[in-house]
């Protein structure tokens, strides 16, 4: 009876001190989900998909990219915050297809394409000199053809992924992002690696609980 006893205590001590551990990381997991919306709040971001995966829509997924972020830039370029941009992106969607239709007809390809402003889900990401945690973001979203190929994302406002590193915290910071922001998407942020895994985590045990 004393061994079982002994053995039920170890267990329950086990049981509770997972429970704690658990309800510690959907915490933290909250918490660092507060940050990545307040980011999001901030951004747009883009979001490229191509016809397929062979080396032909590949190579012109990247020149759609080049076409789309060259145009964007110039539109936004007196934006000062997301939702300026936004409405600026939603005006300029006609024209942003048409100039995607236009690099892909003067490649000899005929494949359809679509640029929409869309509520999107993305990972982690790690580009250069920034990484984005997971979460929804609001995206410029432009569909090559059947769009099965690999994908591109990046940042369309502010425009971080068109900028050097000297220049990408003064960018980011003009488009209303904090000093504490910038912190923790350049890395200088020491827990940024366990809040974007505890953000990933989050997102994971929404999806299963159907929200």
């Amino acid at each position: 009876m004393e061994k079982r006893s002994r053995k039920e205590n170890c267990l329950r001590t086990l049981e509770l001190a997972l429970a704690i551990a658990v309800a510690c990381t959907l915490l933290w997991g909250a918490l660092s989900l507060g940050r990545q919306e307040a980011l999001a709040d901030r951004m747009v971001r883009l979001h490229v998909l191509a016809n397929s995966d062979s080396e032909e829509d590949q190579a012109l997924k990247l020149q759609v990219r080049d076409s789309i972020i060259g145009y964007a830039e110039d539109i936004l370029r007196s934006s000062h915050d997301r939702e300026d941009a936004a409405n600026r992106l939603e005006q300029a969607l006609p024209e942003l297809e048409s100039l995607a239709a236009d690099t892909i007809a003067q490649n000899g390809y005929d494949y359809a394409v679509t640029a929409e402003l869309t509520d999107t889900t993305f990972p982690t990401r790690e580009y250069e000199d920034f990484t984005l945690p997971a979460g929804d973001y609001l995206a410029l979203r432009v569909v090559i053809g059947a769009g099965e190929g690999h994908n591109w994302w990046c940042v369309v406002f502010p425009p971080l992924c068109a900028q050097s590193t000297e220049d990408l915290s003064q960018t980011a910071m003009a488009a209303g992002l904090s000093d504490d922001d910038v912190g923790l998407i350049t890395e200088e942020d020491q827990g940024y690696v366990l809040k974007f895994k505890s953000i990933e985590l989050w997102e994971r045990l929404k999806t299963l609980l159907g929200k």
